[in-house]
Order: structure tokens, then sequence, then C-alpha cells
């Protein structure tokens, strides 16, 4: 694995995880949220993710695995791991109580209404970090293989995180009444994505093998689709209208389209 490819993983996790910065911007500063814009975005999003999991990265992994094992075998294993994928992130949704649960988004205008997410910002900013641990893995890992992947995944990631730092800095104002400590702390908690590509680099690059590589890209996979349709999509629904939701839906995977296709 070159060192240029290892840095430029690094940094684009960290363009993803300090995206919640510009998240918790916009709630402290704007008078009212763009739901439209914002239900657009997420189905952007959701779109580029679904679209480059399913039509780049499980085809990648699959070749990857059939590779080293036989046709049977190495289609078991990308199901495994992308079922696994799947059960990993849901059970960090499981094990974060909803209340706390930084996906659940608040709009900005509910700033200036009593709320019960009057928390300490401690147990908030740990709710994101835990939440964006394994996004910082998925960045990370996807970056170490080509840019026609890893850009438009942090692109994704980027947006996705930009409302879950507004979820942030809401709840941590409610409890503190302090808008530069909203803003620290939901900054500091997308941190969380570095640390995870820290993780993968120290604990999974030792064995890096065509066979690691198809299984992390699965599970990755799994994460991703995961993230695109429990929260991404019923978060554009939620705060804008259906079709608004879909239109971006449809455009983020032309987008990953077009830009895989011009990579070929």
């Amino acid at each position: 694995m070159e060192g240029s490819n290892i840095l430029l993983a690094f940094l684009l996790t960290a363009i993803t995880g300090l995206s919640t910065g510009i998240g918790s911007l916009i709630a402290l500063i704007a008078k009212k949220t763009n739901t439209n814009f914002l239900c657009a975005a997420l189905g952007f999003s959701a779109g580029i993710m679904l679209y480059v999991s399913f039509m780049e990265m499980m085809p990648q992994a699959k070749e990857e695995l059939v590779s080293v094992y036989d046709d049977k075998i190495g289609t078991l294993y990308l199901i495994i791991a992308f079922f696994c994928g799947i059960a990993f992130i849901n059970l960090i949704d499981f094990l974060v109580p909803r209340s706390l649960n930084p996906h659940e988004v608040q709009g900005v205008e509910d700033m200036d209404k009593e709320s019960s997410l009057k928390r300490t910002g401690i147990i908030i900013a740990l709710s994101i970090a835990i939440h964006n641990f394994p996004e910082g893995i998925a960045t990370f890992t996807s970056a170490l293989g080509s840019l026609d992947v890893a850009i438009p995944i942090t692109i994704a990631i980027a947006i996705h995180n930009i409302p879950e730092g507004i979820a942030v800095a809401v709840p941590i104002y409610h409890a503190t009444g302090n808008r530069k400590k909203a803003f620290w702390y939901s900054f500091l908690s997308g941190l969380s994505e570095p640390a995870g590509a820290l993780i993968a680099y120290f604990f999974l690059l030792e064995f890096w093998t065509p066979a690691m590589n198809g299984i992390v890209l699965a599970a990755v996979s799994g994460i991703m689709v995961f993230i695109s349709l429990d929260e991404l999509l019923p978060s554009a629904e939620k705060y804008g209208k259906h079709h608004i939701s879909i239109m971006g839906l449809v455009a983020g995977m032309l987008v990953m389209a077009v830009s895989l296709f011009l990579f070929i």
C-alpha cells in the first residue's frame, strides 16, 4: 500500500468528519432550516451510496473474493460480509438511546422551543462519535482503492454529516445555552471519523490481502446501504416532500453512474 494512498485516505476521512462543523454552523447561524434543500441533499447522498454499493463496490468485492476462493465460497463470504456490515451499524443504532440519537434530525427553528433533548454535551458528543466511527472506517477503506469510488463516497457521507451536525448542535445548545460550546462539541465529535480511519490503519492494513479487501468492501457496502435506507431516506421524507427526496435519490445515482463511466 503506497504512502500517498494512505495519506489521501486520511484526508478524505477528515473532510467527512469535519463536515459536522458545517452543520453546527448552519444550526447556530441560520434562522430557519431549508427543508426542501435538506430533503434533496439527503436523497442525493442516499442515491450515491446505494449506487456505488451495488454497482461498484459489491462487484469488486466479489471479484476479489472469487479470485482467492472458488465462485461459490467467494460469493458466500460476500453475502456474509455484506449482512455483517448491516448488523454492525444496526447494533450501534440499537445501543444508542433514541433520545440521544444524532440521526434524529432537529430543525434549526426548534432551537427556540423547550426540548426534551436538554442533555449534557458530553453524552451527546459520545452518541455522535459512536455513530460516526464506522463511517470513518468506511471512508478510509474505500479510499484505499480507486478515487472514482472514494471521492463520491466522501461527498455522500459529508452531505450526510451536515444535517447530523445540526442534530448535535441543537440539543447541546439547549443543554448549555452556549453557541460556541455547541459548535465545538459538534465539531470535535466529528473527529471520531478520522479516529475510525486510524483504527482501520493500525488493525486492518497489517492483514490487507485481496480476500480482506473483498470482505471489507462488502461490509462497507452493507453499512452504506443501511445508512441510506434507515437514516437518509426516512429523514428526507420527514423533512421534505416525497418527490423531492426521490428526485434527489435519482440525481445521486445518475451523478455516480456518470462519474464511474467517465473513469472507465
